[in-house]
């Protein structure tokens, strides 16, 4: 399969998934797939590639596309599944990575339908950083630092967190995770959407 910069984990799984919500989804909104690459600043080659499963984007890449398609995250890569309670083992889990490998994220739940919240287990490297987008207007961020410390700024204040400490801000604007130290850092992410978009 090609690949759209760095790939999800589970791409077999995963890029049918991704294809099929985003035809879905940009057909539903009326949206060629010319004019979504320019709403998104995402190729219009890769989204054909993304929407065939050929092509598995990454986390920066869906966060583009979501946003121009004005859904959330989870509407992109959710897979219908029954409504029975589920483990959701960490060895079958669906894990995120930034093009640099720096960053990871592991939803912790399961991507079966629409959702207003999102919860997350974040990973960033020693020294690493990630650079988030500003998400669709209303989008909450509640994150609490588990292991290691981590600054996030938004609107250029940046807030140093150690283990223990949350912070909780509007993400409709441009913020950045940067892990200062030498010990890897592990966050836990509550997202919320201003409406169950989808």
């Amino acid at each position: 399969m090609a690949r759209a910069e760095e790939p999800l984990e589970k791409q077999d799984e995963i890029a049918p998934a991704v294809g099929a919500n985003l035809r879905r989804l940009r057909s539903k909104r009326g949206l060629s797939l010319e004019r979504l690459s320019q709403r998104a600043g995402v190729s219009r080659a890769m989204l054909g590639q993304i929407e065939l499963g050929h092509s598995v984007p990454t986390i920066n890449l869906l966060w583009k596309i979501a946003r121009a398609l004005d859904v959330t995250f989870s509407a992109l890569i959710m897979r219908r599944s029954e409504d029975a309670p589920r483990v959701l083992s960490a060895a079958a889990a669906k894990v995120l990575s930034n093009q640099e490998g720096t960053f990871t994220s592991r939803a912790l739940f399961p991507f079966d339908e629409s959702r207003r919240s999102e919860f997350y287990e974040l990973h960033l490297k020693a020294r690493g950083q990630e650079l988030a987008r500003p998400h669709a207007p209303g989008t909450v961020e509640n994150l609490v630092v588990t292991v290691g410390a981590v600054e996030i700024t938004v609107q250029r204040t940046v807030h140093c967190l150690q283990p223990g400490d949350a912070i909780m801000f509007t993400a409709d604007v441009s913020h950045a995770y940067r892990n200062p130290g030498n010990v890897d850092a592990t966050m836990y992410l509550v997202m919320t959407y201003a409406d169950d978009v989808g």
